[in-house]
């Protein structure tokens, strides 16, 4: 009998993690869900996760303040938004900013202004004190994040990329600095979009 009672509990458990598995067809390296949130974006409009919930989308970490790897991760974002109208393919952009004392909704705006941003489905976010952005970036984005030294300005962030499902869980990083790294995630868009994932 416990025998019989542990072999069907071993096919329950088996069964639910099979369950709970989504097979992808895009490689994957990532396994977090992202934890509730509530922001304010550039037009001083509340975006929140069950905002997201249901499409796939795109997050970054930046501040408009930034003289390094800002510049290059925001104008990929960019050229990454245009492409992918290109392909037809509709995803939800969500860049966080990490100096949420300076970029206020006006600078986000003018931010994502000079980059060409279509603020129809890229949301720049603040609101929130800089010990939120972190707990979000660390516990549901695996990414450091450091404030600035003594005397500085420049926040210590992570550069990648983050491909988030339609549950809120970030399934995949990309190197959001290499502009080779956007045809990467076109690519795997297209893949979603022809299985019916999109």
């Amino acid at each position: 009998m416990f025998k019989k009672s542990m072999g069907v509990l071993l096919f329950v458990v088996i069964f639910s993690l099979a369950a709970c598995s989504e097979k992808l067809p895009i490689e994957t390296n990532m396994s977090e869900s992202v934890d509730e949130f509530s922001y304010t974006n550039q037009d001083e409009e509340n975006v929140a996760l069950d905002d997201l919930s249901g499409d796939w989308w795109i997050a970054d970490f930046v501040f408009t303040n930034c003289t390094t790897v800002c510049l290059p991760m925001t104008s990929n974002m960019s050229k990454l938004q245009d492409d992918l109208k290109e392909e037809d393919i509709s995803i939800d952009f969500v860049s966080f900013s990490v100096d949420p004392d300076y970029d206020q909704p006006d600078v986000l705006k003018e931010y994502g202004e000079e980059y060409d941003a279509n603020f129809d489905n890229w949301n720049f976010l603040t609101g929130y004190e800089f010990d939120d952005i972190k707990k979000i970036s660390i516990k549901s984005f695996r990414a450091p994040l450091k404030e600035p030294e003594y005397g500085s300005d420049q926040v210590t962030h992570d550069t990648r990329f983050f491909l988030v499902n339609p549950d809120g869980k970030v399934v995949k990083g990309y190197d959001g600095i290499k502009m080779e790294s956007m045809d990467d995630i076109v690519e795997d868009m297209k893949k979603l979009n022809e299985q019916g994932l999109m």
